[in-house]
């Protein structure tokens, strides 16, 4: 009995250290959805006007840099890996009070820094694609926080936060790909495929719209890999949890796909083509996996069981939506379809992390007893 009492207080004390390093990955989101909501001309209360012009670092580097470094620390277990997270979520919560944006670019690129220290080492101990494949990803959000501390303009760091967020997801299912039968020109694709978005993301620096367009193929050609080599093929026939973590990456794929040929077709960081291929990459593809991910990546980080729920397809269901919307929107000059698709977006994200709270807290309730 003392030996299994010590189970949960371990756990406790765990959550308890990890707890407000998500928190503050959490600020970042609230405040890059209302940064979002303002660019779109739609009144939302905003704790500085500045913070409009900061959707993109808080998003990629507050929220997602803070979530994808938890999990990397809490996956590897070393205390100093925790100075990414910590570093990242600070430097978005800095951005929502209304701190000088370039020290949250400085924090932002102190956490990118730790995080690629820590793919390097976990690649000298693995020395395979996938480990490269998620250093390189952090590396690429190194270049990104790097070039915005140096005053470069959004356009010319975007794709490399971008690449960032892509490349881990990548190097994520390049892994899960060894269980599929083998194939030789799966490793070969896959390296073309990311050479190429490297490339876009290089040229976009000094020539924003041929950057996109190159990325754009190196986009359809990473969705084309993953559609036909991902084992989400094979376990969306499934049922439960790994039929619903399938549902959500191909859906993503899909909007991967979308975004490289909206980005092929054109994508100049003045007109409305660029902001639909990144919300379709943003919204469409990465909140598709973080869906998709979270019953399995709280377990891993924060020791709370996230049992399925059949009502977790809606909030997918609404996130597609609403990218459809704003995509529509963009396309067709209509500012008032884009304006829906961004609260749709929001709702959707509300949904799930109201769903996923509810399905945490009904499993840690105690069942009540019928007298």
């Amino acid at each position: 009995m003392a030996a299994a009492a010590t189970v949960p207080a371990s756990a406790a004390a765990l959550r308890a250290r990890r707890l407000p390093l998500l928190a503050l990955g959490f600020v970042s989101l609230l405040g890059g959805v209302l940064a979002g909501l303002a660019r779109l001309g739609l009144a939302v209360p905003l704790p500085h006007l500045d913070l409009a012009m900061l959707h993109g670092p808080l998003m990629v580097s507050g929220f997602f840099g803070t979530v994808i470094a938890l999990e990397r620390a809490a996956a590897l277990g070393r205390r100093w890996i925790f100075a990414g997270p910590l570093t990242a979520g600070l430097s978005g919560a800095l951005l929502v009070a209304g701190a000088p944006p370039l020290l949250a670019a400085l924090l932002m690129t102190v956490a990118s820094g730790v995080l690629l220290a820590a793919g390097v080492w976990v690649w000298t101990r693995q020395k395979e694609g996938f480990t490269a494949t998620m250093a390189g990803g952090a590396a690429c959000w190194l270049v990104g926080n790097a070039l915005w501390l140096l005053g470069a303009p959004v356009s010319a760091a975007v794709l490399w936060w971008a690449l960032f967020l892509v490349l881990t997801i990548a190097g994520e299912r390049l892994e899960l790909s060894r269980f599929q039968p083998p194939n030789r020109w799966a490793g070969p694709a896959f390296a073309a495929a990311v050479a190429i978005l490297v490339l876009g993301a290089a040229v976009a620096v000094a020539a924003p719209e041929a950057g996109f367009r190159v990325a754009g193929l190196g986009m359809l050609a990473l969705a084309g890999w993953l559609a036909r080599f991902d084992v989400a093929r094979r376990t969306v026939r499934g049922s439960g949890l790994p039929r619903y973590v399938a549902a959500c990456l191909l859906s993503g794929y899909a909007w991967l796909a979308v975004a490289g040929a909206v980005a092929l077709a054109g994508a100049d960081p003045t007109g409305g083509q660029y902001d639909a291929v990144l919300h379709a990459l943003f919204l469409g593809f990465v909140f598709a996996m973080v869906f998709g991910h979270a019953p399995i990546i709280l377990p891993a980080v924060l020791r709370l069981a996230v049992p399925f729920a059949p009502r977790l397809y809606l909030p997918l269901a609404a996130l597609h939506f609403g990218v459809a919307l704003r995509t529509i929107g963009v396309l067709s000059g209509e500012l008032a379809v884009r304006q829906w698709g961004g609260l749709a977006n929001a709702a959707a994200l509300a949904l799930f992390i109201v769903m996923t709270a509810h399905t945490v807290l009904a499993k840690k309730a105690p069942a009540r007893r019928i007298p």
